[in-house]
């Protein structure tokens, strides 16, 4: 049965050290890519696709992202990290009681794509390839042929029946992954610890064929440094360009 997530929670509590000086004085997720905010790309795709409720963590320069996210119009509640960053895992269990009980978008803020696709095209391959059991997360991944701004050997190999598997030893594979996944908030419930990866739970689903892949039609653009951001700025310049 189709799933579309009426909620996500968005990851913006990072320190961005890769960005400096970029971020010296402003969280990566306010970094601008075509004179908008890397939050308000991605905050806008959701919702096309059908979000209507946002949940963002905060810790670095919070109280000006916290401003930011009140001039935009959308349901957004905030998860305060400003006493601990607890990675994607322990952001996720931290904010559990602010995301229903309903499956949601888990987002990154430094990601970007141009779809060859119709808008938000890239999400709606994702919400169509979910279901909640006995599936952990379906996550959104591009081919490294298409993935800009990364320089990485790939995350993941994948079979005709969308189940990925890690890279392990293999010196290469040819999916990244884009950021942006589909799970249950409760996928966290039964660890312990405060501080975790979400990464480490999708090992473990990977394992039991439970960790799924959409892949994206289009170019991905990760936004994690000076550099990779001023690629990502022509890519938008260009493709205006092409605008008729």
């Amino acid at each position: 049965m189709k799933i579309a997530p009426q909620t996500a929670f968005v990851l913006a509590a990072g320190l961005g050290t890769r960005m400096r000086p970029l971020t010296n004085d402003r969280p990566k997720a306010l970094v601008e890519v075509a004179s908008k905010a890397l939050i308000d790309h991605m905050l806008e795709k959701l919702a096309e696709v059908g979000v209507k409720r946002f949940v963002v963590n905060v810790h670095y320069c919070a109280d000006r992202l916290e401003a930011h996210l009140n001039t935009l119009p959308y349901e957004i509640v905030i998860s305060d990290e400003r006493d601990q960053l607890l990675e994607t895992g322990g952001g996720l269990k931290k904010a559990r009681s602010l995301l229903g009980n309903e499956p949601i978008f888990v987002a990154n803020t430094d990601s970007l794509w141009l779809e060859d696709e119709p808008f938000g095209a890239g999400l709606e391959g994702l919400i169509r390839l979910y279901h909640d059991k006995p599936m952990m997360a379906a996550l959104m991944v591009a081919p490294m042929t298409r993935s800009h701004g990364f320089d990485a050997d790939g995350d993941f190999f994948i079979n005709d029946a969308a189940q990925l598997r890690f890279r392990g030893e293999a010196s290469e594979a040819p999916l990244n992954f884009t950021g942006v996944h589909i799970c249950h908030p409760d996928c966290v419930s039964g660890v312990p610890e405060t501080v975790f990866s979400l990464s480490r739970l999708w090992r473990e689903a990977a394992s039991e064929g439970r960790l799924y892949g959409h892949e994206l039609k289009g170019e991905w653009l990760h936004v994690g440094d000076p550099q990779s951001r001023d690629l990502a700025q022509a890519a938008f310049q260009k493709k205006a360009n092409r605008a008729p």
